[in-house]
């Protein structure tokens, strides 16, 4: 097991990851401070780990909430169900969340958990890679509206990330592919040492090697709390955490969340940064053909449908939370492991990388 600790004052949690650490309930139950404990998951997850999970919760009053599974139930509406069954739970202000999933039960979950009683204690319990190296790690939660992803939320740091690799076995290769998108995203990010070790490591990353899959986790969650660390609430350095983001969630809205997964979009999302960093005299061509030689090895998308027409994800990208006073601001970058935060890129540039 490997422990990364993600240092906030009196907020500071332990993101734990290794195998069997679902089992280890003397651990993450040690982080429940009342007796009221709602579990969130959804339909696919609950059958497989909730009896797990059930097992550490003896002695609480607890109940489970289950959402079907999909991103496009990442809704306002199901925060208020959650809500409602905290309400049947009669769940008082030393509460707690767990949320055992992916990143829209994680996204939701701690959402409802920010909102009751104005803020009760969560836990994350990831199931997915995805979750385990980028969303159950920093306090983002929220939910999707049709006009765009993730733009209702707060910022709600979890009590503790139970990240059990064990978990990852029944977890579907597109799925699990798609999580090392945001692997690759941090090393691209600012660590070119990293990314290095994951163009050494791919062969053994895509085939779930056990040990090299907990350094890749242990290495970019370390890399992220560093991040959050330093800017909790995205007021400056935390936003290069979103390279890629901008295309890849456009992408994601053209497809109302069902064409592709997040990290999907996410690696394609950094070849079109990568391209338009090149285009803009910011990049050599051979840092993004690195990126791409390694995401394709990875089994992972490097180009975006054609079925979206570009003037159209202009649009889409023009809601991202970045932006300021009608300014596109894009995370873009100088090679591998140096990326920055651009505004004021000309509308035909990106035009341009998009067709």
């Amino acid at each position: 097991m490997d422990t990364v600790d993600v240092a906030l004052a009196r907020r500071s949690y332990p993101v734990w990851i290794g195998p069997g650490l679902l089992a280890d309930s003397a651990r993450w139950r040690a982080r429940i401070r009342g007796r009221h404990v709602l579990v969130v998951s959804n339909t696919t997850v609950a059958p497989l780990y909730l009896g797990a999970l059930e097992r550490g919760l003896a002695g609480l009053t607890w109940s489970s909430f289950l959402l079907d599974d999909g991103e496009t139930h990442k809704t306002f509406a199901n925060v208020g169900r959650v809500l409602d069954a905290l309400g049947a739970l009669g769940a008082t202000r030393d509460a707690c969340v767990i949320a055992l999933g992916g990143g829209v039960v994680g996204d939701l979950a701690g959402f409802a958990a920010a909102c009751w009683m104005r803020g009760i204690d969560f836990i994350q319990v990831p199931t997915t890679l995805l979750a385990m190296v980028d969303s159950s790690v920093g306090g983002k939660t929220g939910v999707n509206l049709p006009v765009g992803k993730n733009l209702a939320g707060a910022f709600h740091q979890p009590r503790a990330v139970v990240a059990d690799t064990e978990l990852l076995r029944t977890l579907p290769q597109r799925e699990y592919l798609a999580g090392i998108a945001e692997v690759v995203k941090g090393a691209a990010i600012g660590d070119l040492p990293f990314f290095a070790w994951l163009e050494a490591n791919a062969a053994a990353l895509a085939r779930r090697d056990a040990d090299v899959l907990v350094e890749a986790i242990a290495r970019k969650c370390r890399y992220k709390a560093g991040v959050v660390a330093r800017d909790e609430t995205e007021q400056g350095e935390r936003a290069l955490l979103n390279l890629g983001h901008t295309f890849g969630h456009a992408l994601e809205t053209a497809g109302n969340y069902s064409e592709i997964l997040h990290g999907e979009g996410v690696a394609i999302g950094m070849v079109l940064a990568a391209r338009l960093s090149e285009r803009l005299g910011m990049a050599s061509a051979e840092d993004t053909h690195r990126l791409v030689a390694l995401l394709q090895r990875l089994g992972l998308p490097v180009e975006p449908s054609k079925a979206h027409a570009a003037s159209r994800l202009l649009d889409l990208m023009r809601l991202d939370k970045k932006n300021t006073a009608g300014t596109l601001r894009l995370i873009l970058w100088r090679g591998i492991g140096q990326a920055e935060i651009v505004s004021g890129v000309p509308d035909a540039d990106v035009l341009a990388v998009l067709e």
